[in-house]
C-alpha cells in the first residue's frame, strides 16, 4: 500500500514537473542568409527552441491541455556571423472565443531587430531574475508577455505577475549590446517600450481593454451579440482615452494592428449609431489606415 501511494505521488509530481503551458509553433528561416546555408544547423536550432518553450513549466497554474497558450515565434535570420545571429521575429498570440470555433488574435507584430549569440550544441538555459543567456531571455520575455496578455483577457489585471517578469527581464538586459532592450532603441516599439506601456499606471486602461473586449465582449457574442458588441464599443473608448493621453504608444499600435480586421467584421453587424462611433474611434487610433474602417458600413454577407 505504501509503495502504491509512493508511486501515485511520484506520478503526480512528474505530471506537474513536466506539465506544459504552451502550444507554440516555432520556425527558423535562414533564406536571407548569404554565403551558403547549413540547413541542418537551423533545423537543430528550431527544434531546440521548440523544446525549450513547450517542454518546460512557465506558468504558476496547472493548465489543462485545452488551456495551453496558443502562439508562434517565427524567426527570420538576415545575418549569421560565427555564433552571432541577427534578424527579426514575428510574434503571434491567439486564444479561443467562448462557445465558438473562432480564435481571436491577441498579439500579432514583428520584433524587427533581434540579435543573439548561440553556439551550436549549447543547452538553452533560463532562470527568473538571472541573466544566464540573452537569447533565452529574449524568448522568455515574449512567453511571459503571452501569459500576461492571455490572463488579462480572462481576468482583470490577471496578467500582472507576468508583466512583472517581463520588466525584470528588460531590467537585466538594459545594458546589453543587443538591440531592443533599452529606452533609446528603435523608437517606441521595442521590448522596453512595450512593457513600459503595460506597467505604467498612467495607461492602466490598456488592461481594462484586454478584459472588457475579450471576456465581457467577444466571449458573450455567441449568445448575446448585441450586448457583446456594446461592451466592445466601450472597450474601444478605453483605447481612445489612452491614445488621448499620449498618441503613438507602442501597445495601442500593436492592439490596433491585431484587432482592426476583427473590429470591422464585428461592427458590420452593428446598429448605425454604433458603426459611426466605431469608425470615428478607429480612424483616430489608426489614421494611416482610416479608409479601411469605411468597410464597416458595408453590409455583411
Amino acid at each position: 500500500m505504501k509503495r502504491l501511494c509512493l508511486l501515485l505521488l511520484l506520478a503526480l509530481f512528474c505530471g506537474c514537473l513536466f506539465a506544459q503551458d504552451f502550444q507554440c509553433q516555432v520556425s527558423v528561416n535562414a533564406n536571407q542568409v548569404t554565403g551558403g546555408v547549413n540547413q541542418q544547423r537551423y533545423n537543430d536550432l528550431q527544434q531546440k527552441i521548440y523544446q525549450f518553450i513547450n517542454d518546460r513549466k512557465w506558468c504558476q497554474y496547472n493548465l489543462r491541455t485545452n488551456e495551453r497558450i496558443e502562439c508562434s515565434l517565427n524567426i527570420s535570420l538576415s545575418e549569421v556571423s560565427g555564433d552571432v545571429y541577427k534578424g527579426s521575429m514575428a510574434i503571434l498570440l491567439q486564444r479561443p472565443v467562448y462557445k465558438a470555433s473562432y480564435k481571436t488574435t491577441l498579439l500579432n507584430f514583428q520584433d524587427k531587430n533581434i540579435q543573439f549569440t548561440y553556439a551550436e550544441g549549447d543547452p538553452l538555459e533560463y532562470a527568473d531574475n538571472v541573466n544566464l543567456n540573452q537569447f533565452t531571455a529574449l524568448i522568455a520575455y515574449y512567453l511571459n508577455l503571452f501569459l500576461a496578455v492571455e490572463f488579462d483577457s480572462f481576468s482583470l489585471y490577471g496578467g500582472d505577475p507576468y508583466y512583472a517578469k517581463c520588466q525584470s527581464i528588460v531590467n537585466l538586459n538594459t545594458s546589453a549590446k543587443e538591440k531592443g532592450w533599452s529606452v533609446a532603441d528603435n523608437g517606441q516599439s521595442n521590448r522596453y517600450w512595450i512593457i513600459e506601456n503595460l506597467t505604467n499606471g498612467t495607461y492602466s486602461k490598456l488592461h481594462d481593454f484586454f478584459y472588457q473586449y475579450h471576456r465581457l465582449g467577444l466571449d458573450v457574442m455567441n449568445e448575446t451579440p448585441d450586448a457583446g458588441r456594446a461592451v466592445i464599443l466601450e472597450s474601444l473608448r478605453l483605447l481612445q482615452q489612452v491614445n488621448s493621453q499620449k498618441s503613438g504608444l507602442a501597445l495601442v499600435k500593436i492592439i490596433v494592428a491585431a484587432k482592426s480586421d476583427e473590429i470591422v467584421n464585428i461592427f458590420k453587424e452593428g446598429m448605425p449609431s454604433e458603426k459611426t462611433q466605431v469608425i470615428n474611434i478607429m480612424k483616430q487610433l489608426d489614421p494611416t489606415n482610416s479608409s479601411k474602417y469605411d468597410a464597416i458600413n458595408t453590409a455583411s454577407k
